[in-house]
C-alpha cells in the first residue's frame, strides 16, 4: 500500500500548481533571493531556475513539488499588489537585479545619520553575497553614507549580477574600487561596488590616497597563491577632479604626452607627501605608490574617465555613466576578470601575470629565511629574445639587414588571421542570401589548451617534426592538396579551388618553404601529408600557461551573458532568437561583455606590441620588449591555432554539405545559401550539430549570426568597386561599404 501512496504522491507532485513565470520571478526577488540560492536549495543548475522564470522550461518532479512549495510560501509573505507600480516594475527588471536587501541591523552600523534616500539606495544595490548573516565585518565602523544630490532624480541603479562578491575579504569589505564624486551640496562621496556610499573626508589628492589605503577597505584578494593582492582603484569624476585641483580634460599638449606636466601643483603635492608616480606619470591611469616595506604594499590606482581612461572602443559609453552605475559596471568586470589596471589590453596582460606570477617564495633556508625564486609554469620575470624568424621588422636581432630589405616567408614567421574571398560560382549566384557566422571569442578559444614555450628558443637543423614542441619550423607545405584531405580516419574529396589555403593569411597556396608555428605544421600532418622541416627554433621548456587566463575570461563572458538572458543551455533556435536583443535587457551590463571581449583580443595583441610614439628608430629596442610577457612566438601560435580551428570546421562542413565559404575575415565566415540565417544551412539533426563542424551557441568557439545580405547586394558591391574578390565578410553585418572601407 505504501508504494501505491508513493505513486499517488508522485502523480500529485507532477502537477503541482505553479504561478506564471513573471510571478515566480517577482516572488523570488521580493524575498531577496538570488538565482544561485534557489538553484542550490533545489539542487539544480542556475540556468534551470532562470528557464523556469522565463517560461522557456517547466520544472519536473521531484524538483517541481519543492519549487511549488517555495513559491507558495513566498506568495503568503508577498501577495500580489496590482496597485503597486513599484512592484510591477520589479517583475520586469532583468535577471541581474537578484539582490537581497540588507537587514536594518546591517545598515545601522554607519557612524552618523543616514538619510532615507541613502538607505533606499543601499537596499536597491546590495550585493547577493553580502547578505547580513555573511557580510564581512569592517576593520573600522563604516563611514557615514550620504545620498548624492546629483543622483536623487536618476532611475534606481540596478544591482550587480550574481557571482560578483564585493568584499568577501574583511580587508576589502567595500570591494575592489570606488567612484569618487561631489554632489550639489559639496559632499565628496565614494560609490562602492556593493551599493555602499561613503563620505570622503580628504581635502587633497594625497589625503585621498591616504584615506583609500587606511580607511576605505578597498582592494581585491590575489588571484593565485604566489600572487599579490590587487591595489584599490579610485575613479575620479569631473566634479572630483575639480575638487582636487585637477583639470576636467587634458589640453592638446597633455593628451599628446599622455600625462600632466611634471610641474603640476598636484604632482608637487604628492611629492611633498612622499608619494611617487610610475614612469608613465600622472595620466588617465595613474599609479601612486610608496616603495614596499617587506610584503606590505602602499599603492592606489586612479582612473580618470574624462581623460579617456575608458576607451569607447572597449567600454562604449561607460565613461559617461552616473557614479553609482559606473561603480556597478566596473565592479562586475573587476570581480569576474580583475580590477582594471589600464586599458583592457593592459588589464588582460596583467591578468595573465596575476594568474601565473613570475616568482614565488622559496622554502626556508638554513637560517629560516625565504627568498624569491622562479615560479614553475610561468613566463618568468626577465624578457627573452625571440628567434630571428619570430622577430618583427625593426627588431635589434635584424639590425644587420639592409635598410629596405623585405623579408620573405622563408625569412619571417607570418602567422595572421585569414583575409580571403573568391568570386561566387554560377550555382552560388542563384542563391538568395549571403549569411555570415562569427566565432565567439575565437582567439581566446584558440589559446585554450595551447602548449607554449616558457623559455628561450633552441635552433635545430633538419629536425623531425614534433607537434608537442612549440616553436617555428621552416618547411615546404606547397604539396598539401585540399582536393583530397584526411578528415579523421577517412579521406575526403573536395573542390580545392573553392577553399582557402590554411597556410597563408591570404588563403593563397604557398609557393615554397616558409616559417610556420607548430599548430600550422601539425595541421598539415593531420590532413594526411608528410612534412620535412629544413630547420626549426623550438622550446623544450613548455607549459599550458594560457589555460587559467582563458578559463577566467570564458567564465566572465558566460556569466555575464547568462545575466543578460543568453545562457549556455539554450537551444540553437532560442540562442539566435535572444542574442540579437540581449543588450536591451541591461545596456550597461552589456558594456562588460564588450570589455571582456576586448580584454581577450587586446592581450593577444600586447604579446607582440610594436613601438608607439616613443621616438623609436629601427634596430633599437622599444619599451614593450622589456616585459617577460612580450612574446611574439606565443601570439603567432594562438593565431595559427585559431585559423586552423576555423579551417578544420570549414572542411568538415564542406565534406558533409558541399557548401564552401565565399569570404572569410578573421573570425567571420560567409556562405551563399537560400535561407536567411545559420539554421538554414548548418546541418543540425535532432538538435545535434555535425561532429567537428560549426555549432551555434554562446560558448567560446561556437558561432553566432553575424549578418545577412542578399546575393544581389554582394554582386552589386563588387561590381561597384570593380573588385570581383572584395571581401564581403567585412561588410556582411551592416551592408554598408565606403571608399574608406575599400581602401580607397
Amino acid at each position: 500500500m505504501s508504494e501505491l501512496f508513493e505513486r499517488v504522491d508522485a502523480l500529485v507532485a507532477s502537477r503541482s500548481p505553479l504561478p506564471p513565470p513573471t510571478e515566480r520571478k517577482r516572488l523570488r526577488t521580493a524575498h531577496g533571493l538570488t538565482l544561485d540560492e534557489v538553484s542550490a536549495a533545489l539542487e539544480v543548475r542556475r540556468a534551470t531556475v532562470s528557464g523556469w522564470e522565463s517560461g522557456k522550461t517547466e520544472p519536473r518532479p521531484p524538483e517541481r513539488d519543492a519549487y511549488a512549495r517555495l513559491l507558495s510560501k513566498l506568495a503568503e509573505l508577498y501577495p500580489a499588489d496590482p496597485n503597486s507600480s513599484a512592484r510591477a516594475e520589479d517583475t520586469t527588471v532583468p535577471d541581474v537585479a537578484n539582490t537581497p536587501a540588507p537587514a536594518p541591523e546591517a545598515r545601522s552600523t554607519s557612524t552618523g545619520p543616514v538619510s532615507e534616500a541613502a538607505v533606499a539606495t543601499t537596499e536597491r544595490n546590495t550585493q547577493p553575497s553580502l547578505a547580513p548573516e555573511t557580510a564581512p565585518a569592517a576593520t573600522r565602523p563604516a563611514p557615514t553614507a550620504r545620498p548624492s544630490s546629483t543622483s536623487r532624480h536618476q532611475p534606481a541603479r540596478r544591482a550587480a549580477p550574481a557571482k560578483t562578491p564585493a568584499g568577501t575579504d574583511p580587508r576589502f569589505a567595500n570591494g575592489p574600487l570606488a567612484v569618487v564624486d561631489v554632489d550639489t551640496d559639496g559632499h565628496v562621496l565614494a560609490y562602492c561596488v556593493g551599493g555602499q556610499i561613503l563620505d570622503v573626508p580628504a581635502k587633497s589628492l594625497p589625503s585621498l590616497v591616504d584615506w583609500t589605503l587606511r580607511e576605505a577597505t578597498l582592494g581585491q584578494p590575489k588571484l593565485s597563491g604566489p600572487g599579490k593582492d590587487g591595489d584599490p582603484l579610485i575613479v575620479l569624476t569631473a566634479a572630483a577632479l575639480e575638487r582636487y585641483g585637477l583639470p576636467a580634460v587634458l589640453s592638446k599638449e597633455e593628451r599628446d604626452a599622455g600625462r600632466l606636466p611634471e610641474g603640476h601643483k598636484v604632482i608637487k603635492q604628492l611629492a611633498r607627501a612622499d608619494w611617487k608616480l610610475t614612469k608613465r606619470g600622472f595620466g588617465p591611469w595613474a599609479r601612486i605608490y610608496r616603495p614596499a616595506q617587506g610584503s606590505e604594499r602602499a599603492c592606489v590606482q586612479l582612473c580618470i574617465p574624462s581623460w579617456n581612461a575608458l576607451d569607447t572602443r572597449s567600454w562604449g559609453h561607460a565613461g559617461h555613466l552616473p557614479p553609482a552605475e559606473l561603480a556597478r559596471i566596473l565592479g562586475v568586470y573587476a570581480s569576474r576578470v580583475m580590477t582594471p589596471r589600464g586599458s583592457t589590453a593592459v588589464t588582460g596582460l596583467e591578468l595573465l601575470t596575476a594568474l601565473h606570477p613570475p616568482t614565488r617564495a622559496s622554502e626556508p633556508d638554513a637560517t629560516g629565511k625565504r627568498h624569491s625564486e622562479y615560479n614553475p609554469g610561468s613566463l618568468g620575470k626577465d624578457p627573452i629574445d625571440p628567434a630571428p624568424c619570430e622577430a618583427p621588422d625593426g627588431h635589434p636581432l635584424l639590425a644587420d639587414l639592409p635598410r629596405f630589405h623585405r623579408r620573405t616567408p622563408a625569412e619571417k614567421l607570418f602567422e595572421e588571421a585569414l583575409d580571403w574571398a573568391r568570386p561566387l560560382t554560377d550555382d552560388e549566384c542563384l542563391r538568395r542570401h549571403l549569411v555570415g557566422i562569427d566565432v565567439n571569442l575565437a582567439f581566446a578559444a584558440g589559446a585554450n589548451g595551447l602548449v607554449v614555450g616558457l623559455g628561450a628558443p633552441t635552433h635545430v637543423k633538419t629536425p623531425v617534426f614534433d607537434p608537442k614542441l612549440p616553436g617555428a619550423w621552416l618547411v615546404d607545405l606547397s604539396h598539401v592538396d585540399l582536393s583530397r584531405v584526411k578528415l579523421g580516419k577517412e579521406w575526403a574529396e573536395l573542390d580545392g579551388s573553392l577553399l582557402p589555403s590554411p597556410f597563408t593569411p591570404s588563403g593563397e597556396r604557398p609557393k615554397g618553404p616558409a616559417w610556420y608555428a607548430t599548430p600550422t605544421v601539425a595541421y598539415a600532418v593531420e590532413l594526411g601529408y608528410e612534412v620535412a622541416p629544413i630547420e626549426a627554433w623550438v622550446r623544450y621548456d613548455t607549459g599550458r600557461n594560457l589555460d587559467a587566463w582563458y578559463n577566467r575570461l570564458r567564465d566572465a563572458y558566460l556569466d555575464t551573458m547568462t545575466d543578460l538572458g543568453v545562457s549556455a543551455d539554450l537551444s540553437p533556435q532560442d540562442f539566435l532568437a535572444v542574442r540579437g536583443s540581449y543588450r536591451q535587457a541591461d545596456p550597461e551590463l552589456a558594456l562588460v561583455v564588450d570589455a571582456i571581449k576586448m580584454t581577450a583580443k587586446g592581450t593577444i595583441g600586447k604579446l607582440a606590441e610594436r613601438p608607439r610614439g616613443e621616438g623609436w628608430t629601427p634596430g633599437q629596442p622599444w619599451r614593450a620588449m622589456s616585459r617577460a610577457t612580450w612574446r611574439p612566438d606565443i601570439r603567432a601560435a594562438i593565431i595559427a591555432r585559431t585559423r586552423i580551428n576555423m579551417h578544420r570546421k570549414i572542411l568538415r562542413h564542406a565534406a558533409f554539405t558541399r557548401q564552401y565559404p565565399v569570404a572569410i575575415l578573421s573570425d567571420c565566415v560567409v556562405y551563399a545559401v537560400d535561407g536567411t540565417g545559420p539554421l538554414d544551412f548548418l546541418p543540425y539533426r535532432e538538435g545535434k550539430p555535425l561532429p567537428g563542424g560549426w555549432r551555434i551557441g554562446v560558448s567560446p568557439g561556437m558561432v553566432k549570426h553575424e549578418g545577412t545580405q542578399t546575393v544581389l547586394w554582394g554582386e552589386g558591391v563588387r561590381e561597384q568597386f570593380q573588385a570581383p574578390e572584395l571581401n564581403l565578410a567585412r561588410y556582411i553585418k551592416s551592408g554598408e561599404v565606403t571608399n574608406r572601407d575599400n581602401g580607397e
